[in-house]
């Protein structure tokens, strides 16, 4: 019985996909479909939880291409994030260079996979060429009245100096470090969403 060598199958498919630009994203396609799953928190390498994401996105991208769209299937590193900045403060690095260093690998373990993105609308909140976008969006709210600044509770972890989103907060612990969450008053921005 022959045995097969994945990695050189691999390696020989992936090099062609890259010489035909297979995930790349045509100008004006006739035939068009926006994809995009959730940007990536760089704390780290990309793990199990991240493939269950991106793995369907990457059926439905090949679906629609057989059926001969043209996609958009762009991706990003959620970089403005506690996750990161946590992450580098546990390791005692910096987390720029903490956060360049898990985007780099995470994104060599996305493209050994050979997963459908097209790599050339990569984006990272972090980086100025982002974030001011962000900026001048909440600028152009500010200038019409729809932000606001007020006090409200927040979930905080005092062995972490943190603050926390709920949905990490469980059963009043953080599930990363299981200390005991307090709620803190602080001030705010607020947007009037239904404004």
């Amino acid at each position: 019985m022959d045995v097969m060598d994945f990695r050189e199958i691999e390696e020989k498919w992936q090099k062609r996909w890259k010489e035909i630009d297979l995930y790349k994203t045509p100008e004006n396609p006739e035939k068009k479909f926006y994809l995009l799953e959730m940007y990536a928190y760089p704390s780290g390498d990309i793990h199990i939880g991240h493939f269950r994401n991106y793995a369907i996105g990457d059926v439905v991208w090949r679906y629609k291409s057989m059926h001969g769209y043209h996609i958009l299937h762009p991706f990003g590193w959620d970089a403005f994030g506690l996750p990161a900045e946590q992450a580098a403060i546990n390791k005692h690095a910096s987390p720029k260079q903490w956060t360049k260093n898990n985007i780099a690998q995470s994104k060599k373990t996305l493209q050994g996979v050979g997963i459908s993105y097209d790599w050339e609308r990569e984006i990272t909140t972090c980086e100025p060429e982002y974030y001011k976008w962000t900026q001048w969006l909440f600028k152009k709210l500010y200038e019409h009245g729809l932000c606001y600044r007020d006090k409200a509770y927040v979930n905080w972890c005092p062995d972490c100096k943190t603050v926390l989103a709920n949905e990490q907060v469980i059963q009043g612990s953080w599930w990363r470090c299981e200390s005991a969450v307090t709620k803190n008053q602080t001030q705010q921005w607020f947007i009037k969403i239904t404004s």
